[in-house]
């Protein structure tokens, strides 16, 4: 098995090629559970499996045994998320040459779910063989409380050190005082009387079974962190289950509910809501997405972002809990070590041992250069969905601070766009959201030098200062509602002189730090199709490009078109395909009434879906022509991640081609259908004051819309 370095968001990971995405996760808030298919954590996996919490490993050995033996898998799901069932059974088992226990004897269930920060899991063995059986199992635990950063092999430093093992009766703690001199414990107990518990770690269990008889034995592990005193866990297994469960009928309660005839569409739609409901995190301001797992279970700026954008057709809530969330961590000072600026709004947020001890630099980190006009973009549309300007008024300071960032900051060298340069010794090189170091390439193959200006992110910024202008001019402002303006008109013209290639018909993806042009063929100025800032002749021109076959692979449109010098479509973000990418240019698509080539794209990423476990997008997918065959998994995608997520959720609003205006109290219809399904039925979507509901169906070659309920507020124009 041969060793390779991928990248993952900017940072550079070592894995086993093959193991890669051999794994289970559960999550819940922000603790999750990564074992390989087996349930199990093998000590010294390679791909960092574990139980974590606030960027700390805690439980680094799991491994369950009979008899001394590995049992052996017959299934392994988690496709609710916040439960995971295996099966396993036994293998053949001998003592000195006699066969003591048959194989295939033994069924061994594994159920296992987080919450209120516990992990539960209860193992049932049932006895299969005619006679009755007697066996031992044996649990080993470890933990390591190793920092995510060290256990992804980004980073090394000083760390703290264990500090012993205690046991009382039906209870294991492991502790740790961390060089950040905080003290962290995992509390382990179980509710069945263990035959031997030592310091190193193993709890055994004796078990005799008559024929047909199932017994259990239930864990309960409690990740603690500050001095917490070690307790009894109040909440019964039965009880925290059902809570848990309850949980999510509330969540399905509230949010837009979609039916359509069309499965393999449903199917996604049901998955990507699923996947969004797990990755909710809420520090205290409101539920956000986080960016995904298992590596970025965290506020991540631009993809929690994007993620609260796409979710707006079905659950506003997540866009509010994300802009207070992104606000309350705005920068306040200049801090080269984090690439922090007032007013510019965070990358990415740790809360580990060397996070704490400033041995990284992710207190937030602020290396990005999107995350603060896609701030100002999602409040926009979150104003336009739900007509709320009391959150306008709350977050005033914060969209000044972010428009001056934006205007001082941001536009580094005042020639009126926006670029990034990596301050920091341990930031990251390129900003935007291809940030991998090889992204920002030149047509001859040389990668462009900053400070570098993105294409989709001046679409960001006329976007953010439009919609920004339409709101204060709602709101008494007429003055600078005509200044956003103005500095939005002069963007127009700057960005079509300096990033528009006529030999090729396309915008650049960059200027570099001479004020060059990137000329490289990539997904970018599709996003600035959604910005609204090109004129019809260019934004065609745009669209017969995305939709061409060097770019579109059949699957989805490339971030790299074939045959340019960076191209690789196993690369992760040169010619691989992103559904969040495509789904901003969806967006745009619908938004411009360009239903045919939005369901083209459409269609790809269903039919991509349907290769992948749980009909589950991922975060990205290589890049080859669907000809080549069915998509190919990139070795390390995220799964479930957010704005991959939420890609299926914009399939809803782009083929209603539904655009709210809180602002004139209007909501915009365009309906179309994909040719493979005849009704889409759209209940409970929150918009302004209450609910719109209704049904697009083909009749013959007609679509027809039927408005079922709308309490909205707002005059419905198709």
């Amino acid at each position: 098995m041969k060793t390779f370095w991928i990248y993952l968001k900017s940072k550079t990971f070592r894995i086993k090629w093959g193991i890669a995405m051999d794994y289970r996760v559960i999550k819940e808030n922000d603790v999750f559970f990564l074992t390989d298919e087996k349930g199990n954590i093998p000590k010294s996996h390679p791909y960092g499996l574990g139980l974590y919490t606030k960027d700390t490993r805690f439980l680094s050995e799991f491994s369950l045994r009979i008899n001394g033996e590995e049992p052996v898998l017959l299934s392994s799901d988690a496709a609710e998320n916040y439960m995971a069932t295996i099966l396993l059974t036994n293998p053949p088992i001998e003592k000195e040459g006699q066969t003591v226990l048959w194989r295939e004897s033994v069924q061994i269930e594994r159920k296992r779910f987080i919450y209120n920060g516990v992990l539960y899991e209860t193992i049932k063995l049932n006895n299969y063989f005619p006679k009755p059986i007697a066996f031992e199992m044996s649990v080993s635990f470890d933990v390591d409380f190793a920092d995510m950063f060290i256990v992804r092999g980004f980073q090394t430093g000083k760390v703290g050190n264990r500090t012993g093992q205690t046991i009382d009766g039906n209870t294991l703690t492991f502790h740790y005082i961390g060089a950040d001199n905080i003290h962290r414990a995992t509390v382990i107990t179980w509710d069945r009387p263990a035959v031997s518990v030592d310091d190193r770690g193993e709890v055994v269990f004796s078990f005799s079974l008559r024929h047909g008889e199932e017994q259990a034995v239930t864990f309960m592990i409690q990740p603690q962190i500050g001095g917490q005193t070690a307790q009894k866990i109040m909440i019964d297994k039965d009880d925290a289950l059902r809570r848990l469960k309850a949980s999510y009928h509330e969540w399905h309660q509230k949010i837009t509910k979609v039916t359509t005839d069309y499965k393999p569409l449903q199917r996604l739609i049901d998955r990507g809501i699923a996947d969004l409901r797990v990755l909710l995190t809420d520090l205290g301001y409101g539920p956000f997405p986080v960016a995904g797992l298992p590596w970025f279970g965290v506020p991540f700026g631009r993809d929690s972002l994007i993620a609260a954008l796409q979710m707006l057709p079905f659950y506003p809530q997540v866009a509010k809990g994300t802009l207070i969330t992104m606000a309350q961590y705005q920068g306040k000072k200049l801090d080269p070590w984090r690439d922090e600026q007032p007013g510019k709004i965070m990358h990415e947020l740790r809360f580990g041992e060397l996070a704490n001890t400033n041995q990284i630099p992710f207190t937030p980190y602020y290396g990005t250069i999107d995350a603060t006009p896609l701030f100002l973009v999602l409040l926009t549309e979150y104003v336009k969905w739900t007509g709320d300007y009391h959150m306008v008024r709350q977050l005033k300071s914060h969209i000044e601070a972010a428009l001056q960032w934006i205007d001082k900051y941001g536009d580094r060298d005042g020639d009126g766009f926006v670029e990034y340069h990596q301050e920091s010794s341990k930031g990251i090189a390129n900003q935007g959201w291809k940030d991998s170091g090889d992204s920002i390439v030149h047509r001859n193959g040389e990668y462009a030098k900053p400070p570098i200006a993105l294409v989709e992110v001046q679409g960001y910024v006329y976007q953010a200062k439009i919609g920004l202008a339409d709101i204060f001019e709602k709101l008494g402002e007429p003055d600078r509602a005509s200044l956003l303006r103005r500095q939005a008109a002069e963007l127009k013209e700057k960005f079509d002189e300096a990033f528009w290639m006529e030999e090729v018909q396309f915008y650049a993806i960059a200027l570099d730090g001479k004020k060059q042009q990137v000329g490289t063929i990539t997904s970018n100025p599709g996003h600035v199709l959604f910005a609204g800032m090109l004129d019809t002749q260019r934004q065609n021109a745009v669209i017969q490009m995305l939709l061409s076959p060097n770019m579109f692979s059949g699957y989805g449109i490339r971030t790299m078109a074939e045959g340019e010098a960076g191209y690789n479509p196993m690369s992760y973000h040169n010619g691989s395909v992103w559904p969040h990418d495509n789904s901003i240019i969806l967006l745009g698509l619908s938004k411009l009434g360009k239903s045919k080539e939005a369901l083209t794209i459409m269609e790809g990423l269903i039919e991509a879906a349907s290769h992948f476990e749980y009909d589950r997008l991922p975060e990205l997918f290589c890049g080859y022509s669907r000809s080549f065959g069915k998509p190919i998994p990139y070795p390390v995608a995220c799964s479930p991640q957010a704005w991959a997520a939420g890609t299926p959720l914009v399939f809803i609003q782009a083929m209603l081609g539904l655009f709210p205006n809180g602002l004139r109290k209007e909501i915009h219809l365009s309906p179309t259908l994909l040719d493979s399904m005849n009704v889409l039925k759209v209940e409970n979507m929150a918009i302004g004051n209450g609910r719109l509901s209704l049904t697009v169906s083909r009749e013959g070659k007609e679509i027809k819309v039927d408005i079922h309920e709308n309490t909205t507020g707002y005059d419905v124009i198709v």
